[in-house]
């Protein structure tokens, strides 16, 4: 009665919202044996709490995290949906719909990152520091290309690209529609496995503390050249855009943290953690390396079949009615993708603790609930991925060319004279791109750790600017791509040809903080808003296809942090300076007044 009455208490003081809580428990007299000897109480047995006590320990916890997502997901559907009704004088089709799927985003995401905190993050922390103390480097490193392996499954935005693969016309892009239809398995498992890579990779350079520019050198010259190789051919031209833009969708809210904790428990176990550099690198070589992957399977699909046996083979597959079972129909493919991606993973992770560290897990229940929590929240994710993001993005991208175009379903088409509805487009697209990009909450993160490896002098603000503009850049310029018909190749090869010189001229710091920072704009949010508006846009306007716009979003924030970098060093040069000439002045006037 006494704990009931206190706990009690305990939810009224976080009601009221005081800071200091206090309670103590009331102790029963103590009695005394027939020796005379006193008798310890009972120990009290657990605490039951009631349903509304629940709800009530819980509100203040649930709320700051939904509205973390909040912040993020909301203001975007309404610039999209006003933009639609108010500019493009287009009304919203299936509004309930998709207000339910945005919803289901939310508190997907938010069960989602929670059970990520509680459950993924601490199973990949325990192993990076368990695991070399107890086994070879050689298995550490393939155990750490297997994680790269299962994590990219586990990806929200994998699926996003999975379901781009079905607006894709088998005439106009066959390699491309036969990668994401008839070889998704064999692309998913080729981007994994070029994410294992750079894990290990990056891994090794936590362990011997290399630099990260012959790195970067290195990896943009397969990438650069595969590139300049596929141009040539028209037919594999068209597979571009999903190479570069498969490289922003692996770096996301499951890879980026789990792949981090592993390589930096590695470093520490190695006496290394202590380096201002650990943690950079591997979300670099993981937005490069997959590119690699791609355009490689390509070359060797390009080999194995012809464009017209692949067009032969979407002609059967599209006269096929035979009736999907429930796992494949909806929702029911979205519950069984989420528990696939996830549960694998959860798996290998726990045989790996079990077989080959044998140790037990320090919080089991805690950590459970984490992974249920994932499970879940990627379940939820999905539906509302299916019926929210993905649908506002495509009617979004398929509807603005009705600015500056005729197109079907819009009436009244085109709104405004060509120019003016060029440049309305231009500048839905870089306010768009810049409002995802200061949403995402991994660039805060990145900001904090750019403040303290520059001493302060490198603002957590000035770089969340620097990286918002860089990435409203890249989607406008995505957008003109898509609007004039513009060769990807030479929007993609010129601009990493100019970071790769900024990134000669720059300091380490500046480097590693710039091209990590093309990695943590592309979340689970800007990735599926950002693939369906490019398919909706590419098919209003007749293009092949709509690939591309995430990869110039990545090299955008490069080249402006990388900018904003070197003015900072040349404003500190200046500031150096200025310093170093007062004393001067104070010496030259205490000389004159001596003489």
């Amino acid at each position: 009665m006494t704990q009931s009455i206190r706990y009690a208490d305990y939810l009224r003081t976080i009601g009221a919202g005081r800071r200091e809580i206090s309670f103590t428990a009331i102790a029963p007299p103590v009695g005394r044996d027939a020796q005379g000897r006193p008798v310890p109480p009972p120990a009290p047995g657990p605490i039951r709490l009631q349903p509304d006590e629940i709800a009530a320990l819980l509100r203040p916890y649930v709320s700051v995290r939904f509205m973390e997502q909040v912040r993020a997901v909301v203001p975007l559907g309404l610039y999209l949906a006003l933009f639609q009704i108010l500019i493009l004088r287009q009304l919203i089709d299936d509004s309930w719909l998709v207000t339910g799927g945005l919803f289901a985003v939310i508190v997907g995401l938010m069960l989602f990152m929670e059970g990520l905190k509680l459950g993924l993050m601490p199973f990949g922390e325990l192993i990076g520091h368990s695991l070399p103390r107890k086994s070879p480097l050689p298995l550490v490193l393939f155990i750490t290309l297997l994680l790269g392996i299962g994590v990219t499954f586990a990806e929200p935005a994998i699926g996003a690209l999975k379901t781009a693969g079905q607006n894709v016309s088998p005439e106009q892009a066959p390699y491309l529609w036969a990668l994401l239809n008839q070889w998704t398995m064999a692309l998913v498992l080729v981007i994994g496995a070029s994410v294992g890579l750079a894990a290990v990779l990056g891994t090794l350079r936590f362990l011997h503390g290399w630099s990260l520019k012959p790195l970067i050198y290195a990896a943009l010259v397969p990438v650069l050249g595969l590139t300049l190789y596929a141009a040539q051919d028209p037919q594999l031209t068209t597979v571009l855009g999903l190479a570069w833009d498969a490289g922003a969708v692996t770096t996301g809210p499951v890879t980026v943290p789990l792949v981090l904790a592993l390589g930096i428990g590695i470093a520490a176990a190695a006496g290394r953690g202590d380096s201002g550099l650990s943690g950079f690198g591997i979300v670099t070589l993981a937005s490069l390396f997959p590119i690699v992957g791609v355009l490689l399977l390509t070359f060797y699909v390009a080999g194995t079949v012809t464009p017209a046996e692949i067009v032969a083979a979407a002609a059967t597959a599209a006269s096929e009615t035979d009736p999907l079972a429930w796992y494949e129909r909806s929702p029911g493919l979205e519950i069984v993708m989420g528990i696939r991606a996830i549960v694998p993973l959860v798996l290998f992770l726990f045989l790996i603790l079990t077989l080959v560290l044998k140790e037990r897990l320090p919080r089991p229940r805690e950590m459970m609930l984490g992974i249920a929590l994932t499970v879940i929240g990627m379940c939820i994710f999905n539906l509302g991925l299916t019926y929210g993001l993905s649908e506002l993005g495509g009617s979004a991208g398929s509807l603005v060319p009705a600015a500056f175009m005729e197109i079907p379903g819009a009436d009244g088409s085109p709104l405004y004279r060509y120019a003016v509805g060029v440049t309305i487009a231009l500048i839905f697209a870089w306010v768009l791109g810049f409002g995802a990009t200061v949403a995402e909450p991994a660039l805060n993160a990145l900001g904090v750790t750019a403040e303290q490896l520059t001493n302060g002098f490198f603002k957590k603000r000035t770089l969340i600017l620097a990286v918002s503009v860089g990435v409203a850049c890249g989607i406008a310029l995505g957008i003109t791509r898509l609007v004039f018909d513009l060769p990807l190749v030479w929007l993609i090869v010129p601009p990493y040809l100019a970071a790769a010189l900024l990134t000669a001229v720059s300091s380490e710091e500046f480097v590693n903080v710039a091209w990590d920072s093309a990695g943590v704009t592309t979340g689970p949010i800007t990735v599926p808003l950002v693939l369906a508006m490019g398919l909706g846009l590419g098919n209003a306007t007749n293009a092949v296809e709509g690939f591309g716009i995430l990869c110039l979003a990545s090299i955008g924030p490069i080249i402006s942090v990388l900018l904003t970098g070197l003015w900072a060093r040349v404003k500190a040069g200046r500031q150096e300076r200025a310093a170093r000439a007062v004393p001067d002045v104070h010496h030259e006037q205490e000389v004159q007044s001596l003489v």
